[in-house]
């Protein structure tokens, strides 16, 4: 049976803030990423790769699905005509919770990537109180379950020529200089296309080794609708792949010609993942492009969107849709990791120019 759909912009013709069927399938979906059983998606991201040169004998973070937890019929969103129904329902059934994660160092988890099996399911909010978070809201990123855990905080910087977030591991402390400063998103100057970094140093400023420069995460680009048709949106996504250990290959360009972007823009994918968004439906009876978040998202908006692989659509490595006016739900799998997908995040709450 199909699970909860949402729309993910709509047309003039339709105020339609999710549709579902009166079944949902009752296997476990809180813990299992959605895909097909035929690949082992660790496949679809493994690039040979060194492994990293100064690697460290780090302690995994240990990560414990919640197997047995079942999902409830509440967790289906009723269909509405009425944008502010969906509000009624109990927050706790409004989404399948995440399953149980244990995170002993919050700079370590949110480099590392998700285990392969498990969707790791966050909650991002976007706080605009303040007398100038109207302009330079902050963002919020806990797991999406009881215990709330906060894993990072992002907020766009001021005086900055391009768009320009800092990610932190400490809600009070978003400076660039900080001990908590953990990434960063930058925009090129028509903010289609961005950059994610760690928090390595810039590469003017290399050690002679080079071990200490940043490395690139991830870069986002945006189709611009030049013609200004209001359609879906159009995502590509290029990650670092992964080296046989299932570790994430570093990327540390010396200069921007050698960065993800322009290794995309030049089509020299050694060690390079491409990854685009899911293409929405049609739905003619709700007037609207809708696409399947399994109970995740409520509400309509351009926002909502699923990063897939090409060779594997059903393998939804994140999705990211709205939940409340400032409140959505966000979920990534293998082989992201949060300050990825947060990152990923952030660049859709961007003001684009004829991206809309």
């Amino acid at each position: 049976a199909n699970s909860t759909q949402c729309c993910v912009t709509m047309s003039p013709m339709s105020l339609t803030a999710a549709t579902s069927s009166d079944e949902e399938d009752d296997s476990d979906s809180s813990t299992k990423p959605i895909r097909s059983e035929k690949k082992n998606p660790a496949s679809l991201f493994q690039t040979g790769g060194d492994p990293p040169k100064e690697k460290k004998s780090k302690k995994k973070v240990p990560l414990k699905g919640a197997e047995s937890e079942e999902e409830t019929p509440e967790t289906l969103q009723k269909n509405s005509n009425k944008k502010g129904k969906a509000k009624k329902s109990k927050k706790k059934e409004e989404r399948p919770p995440s399953p149980v994660i244990e995170v002993d160092n919050l700079e370590e988890f949110v480099l590392q990537p998700a285990p392969q099996g498990v969707t790791i399911k966050c909650r991002v909010t976007r706080d605009k109180k303040g007398m100038d978070r109207g302009l330079y809201p902050t963002y919020y990123l806990h797991l999406d379950n009881d215990k709330k855990v906060f894993l990072l905080a992002g907020r766009k910087r001021k005086k900055s020529k391009t768009s320009n977030y800092l990610i932190s591991i400490d809600p009070t402390d978003l400076s660039r200089g900080g001990e908590n400063f953990i990434g960063k998103l930058r925009s090129n100057l028509m903010g289609t296309r961005f950059t994610v970094f760690d928090n390595g140093t810039n590469p003017d400023r290399a050690n002679a080794d080079w071990s200490n420069v940043r490395q690139e995460l991830s870069a986002v680009v945006y189709e611009t609708n030049v013609l200004g048709f209001k359609g879906p949106r159009k995502m590509t996504v290029i990650i670092p792949g992964m080296n046989a250990d299932c570790e994430r290959v570093p990327i540390r360009p010396r200069n921007d010609n050698d960065g993800l972007l322009m290794r995309w823009q030049n089509r020299n994918m050694d060690n390079v993942i491409e990854l685009h968004n899911k293409a929405p439906v049609w739905n003619d009876e709700t007037q609207s492009y809708v696409l399947n978040f399994h109970g995740r998202v409520t509400h309509a908006s351009v926002k909502n969107f699923q990063i897939v692989h090409s060779s594997d659509p059903e393998y939804i490595v994140m999705q990211f849709g709205r939940v409340a006016d400032d409140a959505f739900t966000m979920d990534y799998n293998y082989p992201l990791c949060a300050v990825q997908a947060f990152a990923i995040a952030l660049s859709s709450f961007d003001g684009k120019l004829a991206c809309e």
